[in-house]
């Protein structure tokens, strides 16, 4: 997920934009790339408006009353670079000076004999080094412990006696990982005073904002990712509380170690393009990860999924970074490794455009005593990576090809699947190595990041359709809609293949199927979507041009052209650490296709969805602790049961949603948000577009009350865009009647919006405000001119006794379906004679309820007791593990074979399933 910036504490360079493309995320500042390339101090403004701050080359400043008058003691470039800092840092005070280690020195500095201080005992070599110095000569007590446990802190913590904890996470090299909001806050209780500094090198402010997680002062050596370019040395201190700040700018000015103007220009040039930077370089070491991992290899990356601490990551950071390591069990086949790669450079720093590597036991971390580096858990074989932004297939070939030439790993025999193996040394026994290279470059051709996701797993996913039920078409031009959920539902279900080879069957769309070969999709057109990142906000369009010239060029049916576009859209952009799993989509939908029920939004909600898993950027629920008996007074864990509603967490939701507005996107051209966000979030929201009377966004309206409505589909196709353009037209002509529309309309909307959460109205009042309110907007709607005469029909046949219900249109683009209010005691006779009457007419009816669950995935924990655990799939055919020990069923045949009327049921009856 892309970092965002508690807009509170940046009153002065706050920079507001429009957002979102959520239900539950309001306005809020620009996001961290655009921050990093935005150097902007509403304090300093350059007299000749400056695009880019200058250099201001000088040691001393004339007069004697002015802002600066000593560069030791202050610089505008120096000034220009700190304000910038702080404010990607969620920081009240940033102060840079000559190096990470001078940082951390001009930190120390507020330490005093007598006093005791915690460090982990996974720290990067200078600091272990600067720690020991104080240990020795200056009468401080340093205590080295594992706080990647929190616990194992409590008994070092003594108030007035504890100074300083000293974190480090990411810790360099082994990639450990340290609750720091766990820990401060623990700290806090303990020993009030002690000051928490966390060394945020590893993972700079983009990635992880330690001020946000309780940390007191947070350093970062800029030399690094900061800088990006290793062509300057550089620290960064950032703090929020003054006292610090005051301590510490003394030391700087006192000392003189503040960074010179030329660096501070240099850096503040490096951080412009930081984000961008890391987007690549974590991309790129996932594959490397990956590849280590498949080899073998024990590798330390929080990125994997078996990485021990990356729950506790991925809940402070947002992202895994581009530094890992990895053993061999050899020292002396470490070194071979080290010394054969040719595009990885042998450096003890990392964070730069260029990937290095190096052997920490033997460079960086040398400076530790031997034992104490053995007492601490530091494989001497150890090899670090840093991975920089050259072409990630150039860096994972030169990899193989030092591993191979190290003897670290063979050839794969007889094994179609993977070209190379571990290699276990066996007595008498070697092959020859030109042999090796030989096979090298005759499986070149199968490239490393064609290894395909062993994902065995069917995943069944579903989301509802919407209605709008006040206020369409209206939105279009500022006012408020009211939209909600329908009980109408597309269902999306993964199915693996292993033939490397993916298709979709789109069954509703003109029973569309299509298959490509993975390898000739047009993956050079990709800028694949980091793990962890955001979709920028604008498509890729590089890509969807090379998806329709190629993979598309044989498709002719327009709406299953436009949705498997969407869809491998999605798949190659999401595809990270090499791997392109090979698999079936199968979509099936009882929503009616372009009746204005949100059938897109729902496709695209299951189709991001499916992918997202498949490529495992999401992960659903584990199972509820199992209770246990009480015991000597635990009185064990009781799970309440939800029916599975509220068991996708908001997270996900939001993943799922941001990727369903992309498809949406591509779908059709700029969509406003509302369907997508129904689609995943279910339930009711209100939306205004920019351009009325009230600001644009979305808000859910909590309490909704599920109500039934039959909605009718005048199988009328509707231009929206014509629709538009005839309002719009409309409003040129009798603008004052248009704005009283409009008007009228928002206090229709706002009235709903008070009406369906109000937990005091009784459902009688409800349904009568309600059934009035659609009386009017449909009215108002009519004079705008967006309805038709089969809509007419349709309301007038409604109205009629016995029926006697209130219909509208609905659709932002005018509707092609009706909606009508259905009262609680309305009698199933009746409705059965009103259906039967509409469908004599040419109408198709659907008897729904509105207002219920969002996004839904079929649980792969089966139907057995929730304390249970979770058992794997029987089959490649299928996740659902039936509570009778029976085979499970292949939903796939299934899925495909139920006809619309049956579809609902039956996907009910599969098991559990889990909802937002």
């Amino acid at each position: 997920m892309a970092p965002t910036i508690d807009s509170s504490k940046f009153a002065i360079h706050d920079l507001p934009t429009p957002e979102p493309d959520s239900p539950l995320r309001p306005r809020q500042p620009y996001r961290f790339s655009t921050l990093c390339a935005t150097v902007e101090n509403p304090s300093q403004k350059d007299q000749y408006g400056s695009s880019s701050v200058p250099i201001y080359q000088t040691a001393t400043f004339k007069g004697i009353s002015g802002e600066y008058d000593y560069s030791r003691s202050g610089n505008p470039t120096r000034s220009h670079l700190e304000h910038h800092i702080a404010k990607i840092s969620s920081a009240q005070h940033a102060f840079t000076v000559s190096s990470g280690m001078a940082a951390l020195d001009v930190i120390l500095r507020v330490l005093k004999p007598g006093d005791e201080v915690i460090a982990g005992d996974d720290l990067y070599g200078g600091t272990n080094r600067l720690l020991t110095y104080l240990k020795t000569h200056g009468g401080v007590t340093i205590h080295h412990v594992n706080t990647t446990d929190p616990k194992s802190l409590h008994q070092y913590i003594k108030p007035g006696k504890t100074a300083m904890v000293l974190l480090e996470t990411p810790t360099n090299p082994l990639l450990k990982i340290v609750d720091i909001a766990t820990i401060s806050a623990d700290v806090k209780e303990r020993a009030p005073d002690a000051i928490i500094v966390v060394d945020n090198t590893m993972m700079s402010p983009y990635l992880q904002r330690p001020l946000e997680h309780g940390a007191d002062v947070v350093y970062d050596s800029a030399t690094k990712y900061l800088s990006g370019h290793h062509d300057l040395m550089a620290g960064v201190i950032t703090c929020n509380r003054d006292d610090l700040a005051k301590q510490m700018a003394f030391v700087i000015n006192s000392v003189g170690n503040a960074l010179t103007p030329f660096d501070s220009f240099l850096l503040l040039r490096g951080i412009k393009t930081l984000a961008i930077r890391m987007d690549r370089q974590q991309s790129s070491a996932m594959r490397v990860a990956t590849l280590l991992e498949k080899l073998g290899f024990k590798v330390h990356y929080p990125g994997l999924p078996n990485h021990p601490g990356r729950d506790v990551h991925m809940r402070i950071a947002d992202g895994p970074g581009a530094v890992l390591s990895f053993v061999t069990g050899d020292k002396v086949m470490s070194e071979r490794i080290v010394g054969a790669t040719r595009l990885w450079g042998i450096s003890v720093s990392f964070g730069a455009v260029n990937s290095l590597i190096s052997m920490p036991c033997v460079m960086s971390h040398a400076s530790i005593d031997p034992a104490v580096r053995a007492a601490r858990g530091l494989p001497e074989d150890l090899i670090r990576l840093c991975v920089g932004i050259e072409d990630p297939i150039d860096l994972l070939d030169d990899l193989e090809r030092a591993l191979l030439e190290a003897g670290a790993i063979t050839v794969a025999a007889g094994s179609n699947e993977e070209r190379f193996v571990r290699a276990i040394p066996q007595e008498g026994h070697a092959i020859s190595r030109a042999v090796e290279k030989l096979a090298f470059n005759d499986n070149a051709s199968l490239g490393i990041s064609q290894k395909r996701a062993q994902e065995d797993r069917e995943w069944f996913v579903s989301a509802p359709g919407k209605v709008i039920l006040f206020g369409e078409h209206a939105v279009v031009h500022g006012a408020t809609a009211v939209a909600a959920s329908v009980d109408l539902r597309c269902y999306g279900l993964t199915t693996p293949r292993h033939d490397g080879k993916l298709s979709v069957k789109f069954t509703d769309i003109d029973n569309f199927y299509h298959e490509w070969d993975l390898s000739e999709l047009p993956w050079d057109a990709v800028t694949p979507v980091a793990l962890g990142s955001a979709h920028p906000d604008a498509l890729d369009e590089k890509l969807v041009a090379a998806i329709s010239a190629t993979a598309m060029s044989s498709v002719t049916q327009p709406k299953a052209k436009v949705a498997a576009t969407a869809f491998l859209y999605m798949y190659m952009i999401m595809a990270h650490g090499g791997e392109r799993p090979s698999f079936n989509f199968t979509s099936r939908s009882t929503l009616p296709i372009g009746a204005g029920l949100g059938s897109s939004a729902s496709f695209s909600a299951c189709a991001a969805t499916a992918l997202l898993l498949l490529h495992q950027r999401i992960s659903i629920p584990p199972l509820p602790l199992p209770s246990r008996a009480a015991a000597a007074g635990d009185p064990g864990h009781v799970h309440v049961s939800h029916e599975g509603r509220r068991a996708i967490t908001t997270g996900i939701a939001e993943e799922a949603n941001r990727w369903a507005f992309v498809a949406e996107k591509i779908l059709h051209g700029n969509p406003s948000g509302v369907d997508n966000s129904v689609a995943v979030f279910g339930g009711a929201l209100a939306y205004t577009r920019p351009g009325f009377n009230k600001p644009s966004g979305m808000d859910p309206i909590n309490g909704f009350k599920s109500l039934r409505f039959l909605l009718t589909d005048s199988k009328v196709p509707r231009d929206t865009k014509k629709l538009v353009a005839g309002v719009g037209e409309l409003k040129n002509q009798q603008p004052e009647l248009v704005e009283r529309l409009l008007k009228e309309i928002q206090a229709i909307s706002d009235e709903a919006k008070r009406c369906l959460a109000d937990p005091e109205l009784s459902r009688e009042q409800l349904l009568a405000g309600l059934s009035a309110l659609i009386e009017e907007n449909h009215a108002h709607l009519v004079t705008l001119g967006v309805s038709h005469a089969s809509l007419e029909a349709i309301k007038a046949k409604t109205k009629t006794a016995p029926f006697n219900l209130s219909t509208k249109l609905t659709g932002a683009g005018g509707g092609g379906c009706a909606v009508t209010l259905v009262p609680d005691d309305f009698k199933d006779e009746t409705m059965q004679e009103l259906k039967s009457a509409l469908a004599n007419d040419g109408f198709d009816t659907y008897l729904t309820s509105v207002g219920g669950s969002g996004l839904g995935i079929l649980s792969p924990y089966g139907q057995r007791p929730l304390d249970a655990p979770p058992t794997p799939p029987a089959d490649e055919s299928s996740t659902v593990d039936q509570a009778d020990g029976a085979a499970p069923e292949p939903l796939r045949a299934s899925l495909d074979g139920k006809a619309i009327v049956e579809l609902s049921g039956w996907a009910d009856s599969l098991g559990r399933w889990l909802f937002v």
